[in-house]
This record gives structure tokens, sequence and C-alpha cells, in this order.
């Protein structure tokens, strides 16, 4: 459930975050006529990111159990993969977010209201339909039976909504790149055990090897049923029993991708 909250935190954050500094820009430069049209455009790619996620969930059960292994796997690999660019692309225009959407908002608001429109649903649908993906496989993932994922999506997502508006009312101020850097942290993690399900999907598929092959198993000390068996499974997507290829995959993705992604940021010196 927290690696779901975390999910909805970051990417709702991200999202509402996009919603205030467009409006803001609008309020504060008297073009509060073209609210409408950006409210339409962010109600509308919440609307796809909805249907994207239905249709995930829904579609996939008419499959058989080996197609359903291999989509799952594959949408997995997919939703690390988009991730992972999310984390580092907000890391690197985090500072310079505000200026490039005023640039962007600048060029609508001469081109008319299907711009306006286009632009709030470009920004926000994509935010939504990352989150609507790596949402799924991350519950396919922890693999609970029960409705805590959803529940923490929403409460991230709610959290999200409400930091947005203390931002946009002003009585917020936190560091935004701190903030991104240790929930991009925390995030790259949670993918890791997302990526190395990913691999035990396609394996059971039969679209990868060594399903038998076990890296080591631990089931005995950490009881998939225990307490903070559930909490490893429900945050890190823990699984006792991995195969090699899993533990394998796991460990290349995560240490070089931290490492990237915490080191220090070069700054440009000038004469």
């Amino acid at each position: 459930m927290l690696g779901n909250y975390l999910i909805g935190l970051r990417e709702g954050l991200e999202a509402a975050l996009v919603v205030c500094i467009l409006i803001a820009y609008l309020v504060k430069t008297g073009r509060r006529d073209a609210l409408r049209p950006v409210w339409c455009g962010v109600a509308a790619a919440c609307a796809l990111s909805l249907a994207f996620g239905a249709a995930l969930e829904f579609g996939s059960q008419e499959l058989t159990f080996e197609a359903q292994e291999a989509l799952g796997g594959t949408l997995s690999l997919v939703s690390v993969g988009l991730v992972t660019w999310m984390v580092f692309w907000m890391r690197r225009t985090a500072r310079h977010l505000r200026a490039e959407l005023h640039d962007r908002l600048d060029q609508a608001l001469t081109m008319g209201t299907t711009a306006l429109v286009a632009t709030a649903f470009l920004a926000v649908g994509r935010e939504g339909l990352e989150t609507a993906l790596f949402v799924w496989a991350s519950v396919r993932a922890s693999g609970e039976g029960t409705q805590a994922p959803l529940i923490g999506v929403l409460l991230g997502l709610a959290t999200a909504v409400l930091l947005g508006w203390l931002f946009y009312r002003g009585a917020l101020r936190i560091d935004l790149a701190r903030f991104f850097t240790v929930t991009g942290a925390l995030l790259v993690v949670v993918a890791a055990g997302v990526l190395a399900y990913g691999v035990h999907d396609l394996q059971e598929a039969r679209f990868l090897p060594g399903l038998a092959d076990k890296a080591f198993d631990v089931s005995a000390a950490v009881p998939p049923d225990s307490w903070y068996g559930t909490l490893l499974k429900g945050v890190l997507n823990f699984q006792p029993d991995p195969t090699v290829l899993q533990a394998v995959v796991w460990c290349l993705y995560v240490v070089p991708v931290l490492v990237l992604f915490l080191r220090p940021r070069r700054r440009s010196v000038t004469a």
C-alpha cells in the first residue's frame, strides 16, 4: 500500500504542479477566459487515464494464463522504462518547468481554444497514462488481492491534490528539487521490484528461461503471509524466493540507476 501511495503522490504532484502553474499564469496575466479550455483539457486527460487503467485491468482478464503473464511482463518492463525516464526528466527540468510551461501556454494562447485544451491535455495526460500503467504493474507485482493498493494510490493522489492547492494558495513552500530527488530514489527501488516481477511473468509465459532456478529462498525467515513479509511485498515488491534471472536483473537495474540518479549534478562554470 505504501509503495502505491508513493506512486500516486509522486505522479499526482507532478500533474498538480503543472495545473497550478498553468492556472496561476492565466490568472496573473488577466486571461481568465482561457481557464475553461484548460480545465477541459485536464478533465479529458483524467478521463483518458481512467479508461486506460480500466482497459488494462478488464481487458487482460479475457486472455489465457500464458497470454496474461506475457502481457503483464511486457507492460511491467514498459512501465519501468517510463518511470525511469520520468524521474530523470524531472530531476533535469524541475527548475525550468515553470518557464517551459509558460512558453507553451503563450504559444497556445495565440493559436486559440483548441491549442489550450491540447496543451493542458498533453501536460496532464502523460502523467496520467504513466500513473495508470505503473500502478497496474505494481498492483500485479504486489499480488495482495485486496483493495489496499488502490486505496494507497487514491490516498496518494488526494495528498497530491491537497499539496497542489496549498502551493497555489502560497500556503506551502518546500524544496521541490529535494522532494523529487528523495521520492525519485524511492520510486527507483519500487520500479526494480516491478521489473523483477515482470521478468518472473515472462518466465511463467515461457518467454524467458530459468523459472525453476532459485537464487535463494528465505520464505522460512520472511513468511509471505507475515506482517513484515506483507509490508516488504507491498512497499518494495520483495519476493522471498526469486529466480536467478530476477535477482540479476534487479541488481543490474537498481545499482547503476541509483548511482546515476543520486550523483551530484555538474554545474557549468563561467570564466
